[in-house]
């Protein structure tokens, strides 16, 4: 039975114990202010920004002064040249999600199921090792190794007669080497919040599993995963706004006139466009397509979490 008279159902009284709760916590929201202006000044304020998509943009001119143009920029993203970009990166960020999502779950139950403290912590410290690596250093690593001339691979082909391959320059050769690369670059660092959330099951469902006879993966199997399924309900949901985002640090620098029919992503589009091109507002409607695209994605994926029984981020 609800009372009429329950003091929490007055939204003026909530409204009061909300600001008492917040006075006397002020240490903690002093603590976060300065985490919250940065966010305002760097995330929200740049936001404005957003108008150019609408506008003719004129640097002369400014934000406020160029005139508006409605959606005629985003006219121009119905244009085939666009869609091929568009499926470029959906299919580079679809071949990496595959393999780069479940590669960290598989790699953490290895490394959790390891029995040995030393072996374990080298496992751990070598495949994080490359996370640390700009891709700078990656690209210039790939292309030592893969070069035309005298690249690794090739050169080892030589010894045995065999032709050349340009590596890079072969479009059905991009997707493979972009791929392996992402996953030897990440796999260890996506195995951090996993092997932390392992670390917090009760160890005696392990024990209790053993006394019932139960092998290593059957442990794994009815103990660890399902511990696991909210920590990847969440990160799944995080990550799906990730689709189409091909990665512009690792496309751009192994991007070349060879290659560019199944390399050329959203990003590096938007950087051609933008910079040396200088059509503000067009690649404006693009970022904002993209934009939109993402935070839908993420929706989408949340609600679809909840109902199914899984966890989402709100």
């Amino acid at each position: 039975m609800v009372l009429k008279n329950d003091r929490t159902s007055n939204p003026k009284v909530r409204a009061k114990g909300v600001w008492a709760t917040a006075a006397s916590q002020w240490r903690l929201f002093l603590m976060v202010l300065p985490a919250v202006v940065l966010l305002f000044i760097f995330n929200y304020m740049p936001m404005a920004g957003i108008q150019i998509a609408f506008k003719d943009y004129n640097f002369g001119k400014g934000i406020w002064g160029s005139p508006w143009s409605g959606l005629k920029y985003f006219s121009y993203i119905t244009q085939p040249s666009f869609w091929q970009i568009f499926r470029n990166t959906v299919v580079i960020a679809l071949m990496k999600f595959a393999v780069g999502f479940p590669a960290p779950i598989i790699l953490a139950l290895m490394i959790n199921h390891v029995r040995k403290n030393a072996i374990k912590k080298t496992v751990q410290v070598a495949v994080y090792l490359p996370h640390f690596l700009s891709w700078v250093v990656v690209a210039g690593l790939l292309q030592a190794i893969l070069a035309l001339e005298g690249g690794l691979f090739n050169s080892i082909r030589s010894l045995f007669g065999a032709g050349a391959i340009h590596y890079l320059g072969e479009g059905k050769l991009f997707y493979p080497i972009i791929i392996l690369s992402a996953l030897w670059k990440d796999v260890g660092w996506g195995t951090i919040m996993y092997l932390a959330a392992m670390s917090g099951i009760d160890p005696e469902l392990y024990e209790a599993a053993r006394i019932d006879g139960a092998g290593e993966f059957r442990q794994m199997r009815h103990i660890t995963v399902p511990s696991l399924v909210p920590m990847i309900s969440i990160l799944l949901v995080l990550s799906m706004p990730g689709l189409i985002n091909a990665g512009f640090d690792q496309i751009y620098l192994m991007q070349n006139a060879y290659n560019l029919s199944v390399s050329e992503v959203i990003e590096t589009y938007v950087l051609r466009l933008g910079l040396l091109n200088a059509q503000f507002s067009y690649t404006t409607a693009i970022g904002l397509f993209t934009s939109v695209t993402g935070t839908t994605l993420l929706m989408i994926s949340n609600f679809t979490s909840k109902r199914m029984g899984g966890e989402g981020i709100w």
